[in-house]
């Protein structure tokens, strides 16, 4: 059995709303193994991005204990949770989220630059991810002159560079059309492999199911089945 890297326990999430209060996790226990790549579905409003929000430290929860590389994420202050997201975790975003006024090396370093390494070291490190993603050559361009899939992923080395043990995608192919979602996920398949780490995918996009070691389904702000 591999080690568990992630591991939340009857995780309760709430928010109000005006009188209402909005139960959006109900219980959650999951376990995240090391080299897994884990797929979370379900209708919109269940759950989904509460729950890797809670996970990355991202969002604070009621009930329950999330821990993540064996730590605490509750417990953490918020300097250290910053700095602690910053070493380990990789966030892809649906939108891309690239800084258009860079390009696409750059926006690949920034990561490393926040963190405070020397510029070169950055853009020496970025090149290596443009690389490792099939992008040479494209290190210049700034995103409008990149296609989706494209700037997809940019985004994917940008999240990468810092070689994060865990990382985070949230509908990293529902923008996309399906050649190119293809392509993003066997990239990421690749990778993490590669590179020892652990995904989770939030998605709506069931064409992608089959890159997953295991598909947890979600509604209501519970886990109804997990599918290998």
């Amino acid at each position: 059995m591999s080690r568990v890297i992630a591991s939340c326990k009857n995780i309760v999430k709430t928010f109000n709303s005006g009188e209402a209060e909005v139960k959006a996790l109900q219980g959650i226990t999951l376990d995240v193994y090391e080299n897994e790549l884990l797929m979370l579905v379900g209708p919109s409003g269940c759950g989904k991005t509460t729950f890797v929000s809670v996970l990355s430290g991202l969002l604070s929860f009621e009930g329950g204990v999330c821990e993540l590389m064996g730590e605490d994420v509750s417990a953490m202050s918020d300097e250290r949770l910053t700095a602690f997201r910053g070493e380990n975790i990789g966030f892809v975003f649906q939108t891309f989220n690239l800084l258009p006024s860079l390009s696409a090396l750059e926006n690949v370093a920034l990561p490393l630059s926040v963190a405070s390494k020397k510029r070169q070291e950055s853009l020496a490190l970025g090149l290596e991810m443009l690389e490792a993603v099939g992008l040479s050559g494209k290190e210049d361009v700034k995103p409008s002159g990149l296609s989706g899939g494209e700037q997809q992923r940019v985004a994917i080395a940008r999240a990468l560079v810092h070689s994060p043990k865990f990382i985070i995608c949230d509908e990293p192919t529902s923008s996309l059309d399906h050649k190119s979602g293809q392509v993003v996920m066997e990239l990421l398949t690749k990778i993490i492999k590669e590179k020892g780490a652990s995904m989770i995918v939030v998605t709506h996009d069931n064409r992608i199911y089959k890159y997953a070691d295991r598909v947890v389904h979600m509604e209501d702000g519970k886990i109804i089945k997990v599918a290998s």
